[in-house]
C-alpha cells in the first residue's frame, strides 16, 4: 500500500524546468548574456521565481544567443 501511495504522488509531482546553468557565470559585457548558459543577468536573478511558461520562453532564447 505504501508503495501504491508513493507511485500516486510522485505521478503528480510535476518535474521543474531544469536551470541552463553550466557553472561557467561570467557575463559577456559585449552582449549582456553569462557566456556559460547565455541567460542575461535579469533571467538568472528571476530563474527561481519564474513559472514554468516563462522559463520555457527563456529556454526558447538561448539557442539563438549561443551564435551571437
Amino acid at each position: 500500500r505504501t508503495d501504491s501511495l508513493i507511485h500516486t504522488m510522485a505521478c503528480r509531482i510535476k518535474p521543474e524546468i531544469e536551470t541552463p546553468c553550466v557553472n561557467i557565470c561570467r557575463m559577456d559585457a559585449e552582449n549582456h548574456y553569462c557566456i556559460g548558459c547565455f541567460r542575461t543577468l535579469e533571467e538568472i536573478k528571476n530563474w527561481s521565481q519564474m513559472t514554468d511558461a516563462e522559463r520555457t520562453a527563456v529556454m526558447a532564447q538561448l539557442e539563438s544567443r549561443t551564435g551571437v
